[in-house]
């Protein structure tokens, strides 16, 4: 409505009474405030005894009110009974789906509500305990779209999906005989306090719950794991337990700690290698979702740690996620990365914490399956207990009745003329056989026995009488047999369940022994460490610095350490730009914890005069600490980094007004043995020198050195990547062949790389190289020894020829090829050729002997048929080349790691 016009309707004279009355109050109101601030300004002082009452209440408040409530969140909502495992929302979910059971399936909102007449929370809680008890697929059968606990995916809403009990849970759950009841919530319904579950329910459903200053979380253990446990604790055995996820996966257990707090287990997803360029990722870690996986391998990735291309979410019926990985980047290292910094590993903290007597208890997992296992036990003994019970009574009416019947005692109460009278006739004529009851003949027999319609009386059929007496006669031995024989009883209902619900339900989990994982060694190298020796500054943001050069490849959460010539070393974090002290000698990417990497020293105190050598490690430090390496202070004057720990030979040069009688002389560091950073070292010379200067190179002094070669990075390393190419030390080389026809020797440094090979291994100068080429025109085999020694230089053994190619080496003692040839009228015939037989041992500038006549259509190497030792003279790696060679042979592939692999040429 229009104020104007409401305003046009309104009396002048109300809207001035209006406004008097309005302006009264307001004075009126200003009288009260004026008046209530004065009594205040007057009452300024607190009143002390009314505080400390205030604070009494509220203490009181605290202390009753929140322990009740911490209490009941305790025992009533988040942390399960260790009689039946459940909480209590499940135990009344569970009870009402008993109640609801008639073998069809309800609306779950109906389960809700019928729930709801137990609980006294609202229908979100119970909603959600029904849809995460469904997911387990253990006690609830459901039908509809429950949800998907590896995407993540909701359950539809309650209206659209059904669930009745399981067969195994009407089976294990339930026995009114022997429920302890009590009132619900409201007092109208009764429910029970405890359900008699006759299997470890709490280990094989798992459970999380955070209470008031407690929580609980017991990780699902396998279901035939479980029962296999409970057998082997009746017979007086210790089973040990794992986890076991319904996601799959691998775990970890070696830190499991029976479920305890403290201990911890790590969960990892299987990854497989689809290519060089793809990895597929096949199932997800317990208490990861599809998309968090997705989500964290972006993030890592966009932070550098990891280099991907794309990430796909195949998922359907099966997990399926396909990284692909960007050019050049090795499928090993970013495998170890995935698990390094993404959720493809996850560490699970279990805490096995249960509802023992009304209190909070922590156990592990071992006693909780003995308590669960013991009672089952009881609970079994008691159904037979009851059932022998029921025996009994059934045996002794029947006898009753037979003796009522057979006996007529029935027409011995006609003449009486008082039902006490027809008591008193029916009792005596019972009485001769009373001693062979179990127990007296009460009066509610004899009325029981009188109930019985003449109908019955004159059908009755003594024959089938004593054929059911005697049925239930070996029913009730066998009830006895079982109570006297208890545990052998327990341990056939446990294989019984086994054989019933056991199939489908194998462990899903495997379980393995991970190796650690330094992030470090896996992170990918997203900067350039650059340093600035004058300055003192080291960091990755130092590119466009014009007095700063690159030192090598990093991460951004590599460790830099540095020597500087004042003989400090510091290990630092690598930053965009870092002060770490003025003319610095060396600095590299820091590996905490490598052994191989010595260090070689020469340094003068400052005080003495004296110059020391040393051979040190640095094995592990504080970061940004700085340590003196010179005892006391003094002055670096020679210092190299060696990472196989090589010990060269130095030239020592004194000055000129020394006055030793030699000036010049050598000294060898593999004299020196290899101690800690903090030692003095040994007296180089007592007089001034003026240099020191590297004579020879040298060799490891540690023994051999594995190397392993990534074919992916075409790059070595000594992480286990790729294939062993076997043991280095001191002078031994790499023999690398090209598919190009040429071969290289050189050294087994780290920084080499490799790539368009045919073959790569440890040298051999005794070995025998056996190759099939092509002039352009005909074929060859040729075999010969590597005579140059020349390092890091290609040499070619194929001829020059235009068309000219390499077609098939190998370093078996005796290869062989399978050749198809074209013979007459197009037809193909397949030949086996013996290449040392028909190639003779020659020089390499030789092109060898012809293979053949005919034309060749293919040539396959054969699988190796020598039994050379390769563990002793390890020859390397034959690698596929996909742009002239076919893949591997199956045979050939059971000999991957040794001579012999069979390729495939086609041209």
């Amino acid at each position: 409505m229009d104020t104007n016009d409401n305003h046009k309707d309104t009396d002048p004279k109300d809207t001035e009474q209006q406004g008097t009355e309005q302006q009264e109050a307001t004075d009126s109101q200003e009288v009260t405030e004026q008046q209530e601030s004065t009594e205040h300004t007057e009452s300024d002082k607190p009143n002390v005894e009314d505080l400390l009452h205030d604070s009494e209440a509220i203490e009181g408040m605290y202390q009753n009110w929140f322990l009740d409530y911490a209490s009941y969140v305790i025992l009533e909502r988040a942390v399960p009974s260790i009689e039946d495992g459940l909480k209590p929302v499940q135990r009344r979910i569970l009870h009402a789906m008993k109640e609801m059971d008639d073998g069809r399936y309800n609306k779950v909102a109906n389960v809700i509500g019928q729930t709801m007449q137990y609980h006294p929370h609202g229908d979100a809680s119970i909603s959600d305990a029904i849809v995460n008890m469904g997911q387990k697929d253990l006690l609830i059968d459901t039908q509809g779209n429950w949800g998907d606990v590896r995407t993540g995916d909701n359950a539809a809403a309650s209206r659209y999906i059904e669930a009745r009990l399981s067969k195994f849970g009407l089976d294990v759950l339930f026995n009114a005989d022997l429920t302890e009841w009590q009132l619900s919530y409201d007092g109208r319904k009764r429910e029970p306090v405890t359900l008699p579950v006759k299997f470890p329910l709490l280990l094989a459903q798992g459970v999380e719950g955070i209470a008031v200053g407690l929580a609980t979380k017991i990780l699902p253990h396998n279901f035939c794991e479980l029962i296999e446990a409970s057998i082997e604790i009746l017979r007086g055995h210790t089973p040990t337990l794992y986890p076991d996820f319904i996601t799959g996966g691998m775990i970890d257990v070696s830190n499991y700690n029976d479920g305890m707090r403290g201990g911890k287990v790590r969960v990892r997803c299987h990854i497989e290698e689809k290519d060089k360029k793809t990895l597929l990722i096949k199932d997800v870690p317990f208490g990861v979702t599809t998309a968090q996986l997705c989500d964290s391998i972006v993030k890592a990735n966009d932070s550098g740690k990891i280099k991907i291309k794309k990430v796909t979410d195949n998922t359907a019926k099966d997990v399926e996620i396909e990284v692909q990985l960007q050019p050049g980047t090795s499928p090993d290292i970013t495998i170890d990365a995935l698990y390094a910094f993404t959720d493809c590993e996850v560490s699970i903290s279990p805490n096995t914490c249960v509802i023992f007597n009304e209190k909070p208890v922590f156990l592990g997992t071992g006693e909780l399956l003995r308590i669960s296992t013991e009672n089952t036990r009881e609970l079994l003994r008691q159904e037979l207990v009851i059932r022998k019970s029921e025996l009994q009574e059934k045996i002794l009416f029947s006898s009753l009745e037979k003796i009522f019947i057979e006996n007529r005692i029935y027409r011995k109460i006609e003449e009486c003329e008082t039902f006490e009278a027809v008591i008193a006739t029916v009792d005596k004529g019972l009485k001769p056989h009373k001693k062979n009851f179990y127990r007296a003949i009460t009066e509610e027999d004899i009325l029981r026995l009188l109930e019985i319609r003449i109908k019955r009386i004159s059908k009755y059929d003594g024959f089938k009488a004593d054929e059911l007496m005697r049925r239930l006669e070996e029913e009730l031995a066998e009830v006895e047999d079982h109570l006297n024989n208890l545990t052998l009883y327990a341990i056939s209902y446990f294989k019984e369940l086994l054989k019933k619900y056991g199939k489908g339900k194998e462990r899903k989990t495997e379980i393995k022994s991970f190796e650690a994982i330094k992030a470090t060694v896996v992170a990918a190298a997203n900067q350039k460490l650059y340093l600035n020796a004058k300055d003192g500054f080291i960091g990755y943001g130092l590119k466009k610095d014009e007095n700063a050069v690159e030192v090598s490849e990093c991460s951004d959460i590599d460790e830099i350490i540095v020597f500087r010539r004042d003989g400090k070393c510091l290990v630092t974090k690598i930053q965009d730009k870092a002060f770490v002290g003025k003319d610095i000698l060396h600095a590299a990417v820091f590996k905490k914890g490598d052994e191989r990497m010595v260090y070689n020293l020469a340094y003068t105190n400052s005080q003495s005069g004296i110059t020391y050598v040393k051979r040190f490690q640095v094995i592990a430090v504080t970061r940004d600490r700085e340590y003196d390496l010179t005892k006391g202070g003094g002055k670096i004057v020679y210092l190299t980094a060696n990472p196989n720990a090589e010990a060269e030979i130095v030239s020592v040069k004194l000055t000129a007004n020394s006055s030793a009688r030699l000036k010049v002389f050598d000294y060898n560091f593999a004299d020196l043995e290899i101690k800690g950073r903090d030692i003095q070292g040994n007296i180089l010379t007592k007089y001034p020198v003026k240099e020191v200067k590297l004579k020879i190179a040298g060799t490891s002094t540690l023994g051999g050195l594995d190397i392993w070669y990534d074919s992916t990075i075409g790059r070595l390393n000594t992480d286990g990547r790729g294939k062993h190419l076997g043991s280095f030390e001191g002078e031994d080389r790499i023999l690398a062949i090209y598919n190009d026809g040429t071969y290289e020797l050189t050294n087994y440094e780290l920084v080499n790389r490799y790539d368009n090979l045919s073959f790569i291994g440890k040298f051999d100068p005794e070995r025998i190289i056996t190759a099939v080429h092509s002039d352009g025109k005909d074929f060859y085999v040729k075999r010969f020894k590597i005579e140059t020694s020349t390092i890091d230089k290609k040499f070619s053994f194929i001829t020059d020829n235009k068309g000219a190619k390499l077609m098939v080496v190998t370093l078996d003692r005796q290869p062989q090829v399978e050749v198809i040839v074209k013979k007459e009228k197009n037809k193909e015939e397949t030949v086996t050729y013996d290449l040392d037989v028909i190639g003779e041992l020659k020089g390499w500038r030789a092109i060898g002997n012809k293979l053949t006549a005919q034309k060749v259509v293919s040539i396959k190497l054969l699988a190796s048929k020598s039994s050379y030792d390769v563990e002793k003279k390890n020859v390397g790696l034959e690698i596929t080349n996909p742009d002239k060679i076919e893949p591997k042979s199956d045979d050939a592939d059971k000999n991957e790691d040794g001579p012999g692999n069979g390729q495939l040429g086609m041209f």
